[in-house]
């Protein structure tokens, strides 16, 4: 008799939450490992936004959702916890209701290792309660907690009452799964992880709901090492696949199950672009694919030629972001020096002559950096704005492990080194006296205003 295991991807709990292209792919990839193993896998989506229940849970707010898969989650207002008291706004649980997950559980054949996977420190209580709940009906059944927030604070999570925590890349631990927990003794394919060719497809097929958009990844890791950023701990090294292998993958789900739209998660998809992204982007267009590509993540700048830009509008590049963090000169040195102004022009020259407009031109902007300035961060927004860009906040959070982790600890006023509720970004955790939450507010005011001024205003592209 085949091994059975449930895989569940569990709630968000937090003052605000939007879905840009989310999926659970850790999850999935070992999903897809699993069953090449010959073991039954079952998958709970607790972030489903269109459960039929749903119609059914009188307090739960229905979602808003794009037809190229983002938008809203489902939402219910729920107790703000003590930590997070003194914060005037409401708490709530994203996903489907407490009930509709005991339902799916009951539907369930019974488990014999249950998996739960995690992603921001500051959703662990959602994970808590899944955890909770899975171990209320399923007594003696072994969980497993991995994921982001397990491989930054896994001190932190062995309070969430599961058996084994595991961090770090979830494929590394298949074999302990299959072999010690299951009492498998053959495995018959386990990917190596220092090559991203060896994966199977993530089990995208026991997604709930019809594909609209798919998550893909054509490497792991970043060569950088910006210091806010925690790629080089949840990734053991960069690795790249093969770029005909990345547009198989893209052709298999496109012509199988009709998913015209594609979001990268890479940190570094455009880094030696001749080895990867033109080769991509070359096959993509050779095959003619009616398929658009989103980089919700941000591109690098440097990356950015006339070729490159020319590629990525012919292949159907549209929602494009790129990490440019900050203009003022000694900030971009302090956080690691990936990119500068000049970086900036040259690349949206390229861009501008390649089709994209300014209000296609994402730029992220930290905001809330220890010891930044909000003079900083408004001259980087119109500094944005004179050169053509669409400016976007990014809230800071700080990260165990950065290089900006121990200032964010001195500086920050809440207990941040105890408490992974306290890294939520909503809150600003490092905002001082030169940028308060007043001055976060009227920072956002004016780049919603400078942006939705800049779209009326006709463009020289039109």
């Amino acid at each position: 008799m085949r091994a059975n295991v449930l895989l569940i991807n569990p709630w968000i709990y937090d003052f605000a939450a939007y879905d840009f292209w989310s999926k659970p792919l850790g999850l999935l990839y070992i999903a897809s490992i699993l069953r090449d193993n010959h073991i039954n896998v079952q998958f709970i989506d607790c972030l489903n936004p269109v459960h039929p229940g749903l119609n059914e849970e009188k307090n739960v707010i229905k979602p808003k959702r794009k037809s190229y898969g983002q938008g809203q989650y489902p939402k219910e207002i729920i107790p703000t916890p003590n930590p997070l008291q003194g914060f005037a706004r409401n708490f709530h649980r994203y996903g489907i209701t407490p009930r509709l997950l005991r339902m799916e559980l009951k539907q369930c054949k019974s488990p014999d290792v249950i998996i739960v996977t995690s992603m921001m420190t500051y959703w662990y209580l959602g994970v808590f309660d899944v955890i909770k709940i899975v171990k209320e009906m399923f007594p003696g059944v072994p969980v497993i907690l991995g994921g982001n927030y397990v491989t930054l604070c896994p001190d932190h999570a062995l309070l969430s009452g599961a058996d084994y925590i595991l961090p770090g890349e979830g494929e590394i631990h298949v074999r302990f799964i299959i072999q010690e927990l299951l009492q498998q003794e053959s495995l018959e394919k386990l990917p190596v992880l220092s090559n991203l060719d060896s994966l199977p497809y993530p089990a995208f097929e026991l997604l709930p709901y019809k594909i609209q958009q798919l998550p893909i990844i054509t490497s792991r890791g970043c060569p950088f090492r910006c210091t806010y950023c925690a790629s080089h701990i949840l990734n053991s090294s960069y690795r790249r696949r093969s770029p005909d292998l990345v547009a198989d993958e893209i052709t298999f789900w496109h012509k199988k199950y009709g998913v015209r739209h594609f979001s990268f998660y890479d940190d570094a998809f455009l880094m030696n672009a001749d080895e990867l992204a033109v080769p991509f982007l070359e096959e993509i267009i050779r095959r003619k694919l009616n398929c658009e590509f989103h980089c919700p993540n941000g591109l690098h700048l440097r990356g950015i030629n006339e070729k490159i830009s020319r590629l990525m509008f012919q292949a159907g590049f549209r929602t494009i972001r790129f990490g440019f963090e900050t203009s003022d000169l000694n900030q971009q040195m302090k956080t690691g020096g990936k990119v500068t102004n000049e970086n900036l022009l040259t690349a949206i020259s390229h861009l501008k002559k390649a089709g994209y407009e300014s209000q296609d031109i994402g730029l992220y902007l930290l905001c809330g950096l220890p010891g930044q300035s909000a003079q900083e961060v408004r001259e980087s927004i119109r500094y944005v704005l004179s050169v053509g860009a669409k400016p976007i906040l990014a809230e800071f959070s700080p990260i165990p492990g950065t290089v900006l982790w121990d200032q964010a600890v001195k500086t920050s006023p809440y207990d941040i080194e105890h408490e992974p509720l306290f890294h939520n970004n909503t809150l600003l955790p490092c905002r001082h006296e030169q940028l308060t939450y007043e001055d976060y507010r009227e920072l956002k005011s004016l780049v919603r205003f400078s942006t939705a001024k800049s779209v009326q205003m006709p463009t020289q592209n039109r």
